[in-house]
């Protein structure tokens, strides 16, 4: 339960969110809500909120859900009414689970309506009269299969592939020097206990660092240490690390490849990627002297390749792939990506049971392999900022999870400007990544970046706004893909008329085709070209004459 000051203080940092996200959604509802829409925003919300790995989501009732404003509610007045409400809910929910608590706030002087709804329980999601409800962006829509068997294998926690012993094994199985080196990091880790672990045996460090289950040995303790002839103990899953190198145009020059132990495969696989110096002159340090840095922030590497490590499907058979290009890394491994999004690992904490291999991440982390889930993440993402240099660029496809880290300046101007502009948060650059990357946006994310006045643009083909690009001195590729005002292409054909006496529609298109704005296609282009010349007609300054040419009126 929450008191009545905390609730009001609760209200408050929601209304400065700077969007509803998939935790919180505001209705106006000044008189009267629909049950039925009541009902399934109490299943779709439920299900995002244990999505996320949070305890719980909020639906408000008497704001408004576009400014905020808020704007009081008389929405079921009486307490007896809210009361029912719940069990209304209840009668058609799964396994009647309803609202924790309906609040009612004053909050400045008008009446608010909080309804907290509880995270759908592990492993079951929440139904509204038969139907699964989730959210994308600020929409209500039905849960996506993949979500549904996301909770639903929630109900096998306890069946953690990377936590099954394996009979056969014994700790002849795992390599000496794989040991010797997972017992330093575990002691750089808890500097308290090194001098303690000196009278532990191997089995007796293997059990208290998690690797393995009362002296047996797990999947984990294989894929972490194991000698790379153990690895067919974990058939048919697969335990290697690809690393392929391949020039500017996309030939394979070298590779290699390594299985168990991965403690030890990570720093062969690191040391094979040709991580050179980097020069170039930072605006922010006023000086002609060029700053030299390595190509790669050696943390950037490891925490990707680590993470593909812990998130891999070992499932699928599948091996872990780094391909180096000339100026990029693109890291790769199977499975999904739990969170969903980069944008909820960089705004909240995701906690770490929503890691695919539980036992072998929290190995890991004890080892000090990997951050826990979504600092190490933030971590990356802040590292490249400080560089100047591109966000990771996540991708997600057939089962597959892709980063690529760019390794130089593309934008020195725009990336310092990034870099400077400390009200940026990680998850509004990372957006604006995605938007000179011309990847897609959520409707709420592209909501705050107009707004904000980040983006222009239609949703399909957003460009950064007129004044950033000023800003940051692209007005060239601003032009390029923003296109000029409607005026500037009539007053061109106007005066190629003048000109000429005459113009065909194909003599019009080769006018104007080229200057155009990048982003739009042939067809779009064409069609432009199209409704400039009907508004010139509309407008009575031209009209089709003789052999159907164009000539002024």
């Amino acid at each position: 339960m929450f008191t009545h000051s905390e609730l009001v203080e609760l209200l408050h940092s929601l209304l400065t969110l700077p969007a509803e996200t998939e935790l919180v959604e505001f209705k106006k509802a000044e008189n009267s809500f629909s049950d039925t829409d009541l009902g399934e925003y109490f299943s779709a919300l439920s299900n995002e909120a244990n999505l996320k790995g949070v305890e719980r989501a909020w639906l408000v009732f008497g704001v408004d859900n576009n400014s905020h404003k808020v704007l009081g509610s008389n929405y079921k007045p009486t307490r007896p009414s809210l009361d029912e409400i719940k069990k209304k809910v209840a009668d058609q929910t799964t396994n009647r689970i309803t609202f924790d608590e309906i609040y009612e706030v004053k909050y400045e002087e008008r009446r608010v309506v909080m309804f907290q709804i509880p995270a759908a329980p592990l492993g079951l999601p929440i139904a509204y009269k038969g139907h699964y409800y989730g959210r994308d962006g600020e929409s209500l829509v039905a849960l996506n299969l993949h979500e549904i068997e996301l909770i639903r294998s929630q109900a096998n926690a306890r069946a953690d592939w990377s936590a099954e012993v394996i009979p056969s094994a014994d700790i002849d199985d795992l390599d000496s020097k794989a040991i010797a080196v997972a017992r330093e990091n575990y002691a750089n880790k808890h500097e308290y206990l090194r001098e303690e672990m000196k009278g532990w045996t191997d089995m007796e460090f293997l059990n208290r660092a998690k690797i393995t289950r009362n002296g047996r040995i797990t999947n984990t303790a294989i894929i972490l240490l194991g000698k790379p002839e153990s690895e067919v103990l974990i058939s048919p899953a697969v335990s290697k690390l690809r690393w392929i190198v391949k020039d500017s145009m996309g030939v394979e020059r070298d590779y290699l490849i390594k299985s168990c132990p991965m403690i030890l495969a990570v720093d062969e696989i690191y040391s094979k990627i040709r991580n050179l110096k980097y020069r170039h002159i930072n605006p922010s340090l006023l000086t002609l002297f060029p700053d030299e840095m390595d190509t790669y922030e050696p943390y950037v590497i490891r925490e990707a390749m680590n993470n593909a490590i812990a998130h891999q499907d070992y499932s699928k058979g599948g091996m872990i792939n780094i391909v180096e290009y000339e100026d990029r890394l693109v890291f790769s491994n199977m499975g999904n990506f739990i969170p969903g999004t980069v944008q909820k690992v960089l705004e909240n904490d995701a906690p770490e049971e929503i890691y695919h291999n539980r036992f072998l991440a929290a190995a890991m982390v004890e080892l000090k392999m990997v951050d826990t889930i979504g600092s190490g993440i933030r971590k990356m993402f802040g590292f490249q900022r400080q560089r100047l240099f591109p966000m990771p660029d996540y991708s997600f496809d057939d089962e597959k999870v892709k980063v690529t880290i760019i390794g130089k300046v593309l934008d020195l101007k725009y990336a310092d400007m990034l870099a400077k502009n400390t009200s940026l948060s990680l998850s509004v650059i990372e957006m604006l990544n995605r938007v000179q990357l011309g990847r897609k946006l959520t409707d709420a994310e592209i909501k705050y970046l107009r707004n904000n006045g980040l983006v222009e643009g239609r949703k399909n083909a957003l460009t950064i706004s007129k004044p950033l690009a000023q800003k940051v001195g692209q007005i060239a590729s601003y032009t390029l893909n923003k296109g000029f005002d409607d005026d500037y292409y009539r007053d061109l054909i106007v005066k190629a008329l003048k000109q000429h006496g005459s113009l065909s529609r194909k003599d019009v298109d080769a006018l104007l085709i080229k200057k155009l704005p990048d982003v739009l296609d042939e067809k779009q282009k064409l069609n432009k070209i199209g409704n400039l010349l009907t508004q010139l007609r509309v407008a009575g300054k031209i009209c089709v004459g003789e052999k159907k040419r164009w000539v002024l009126k």
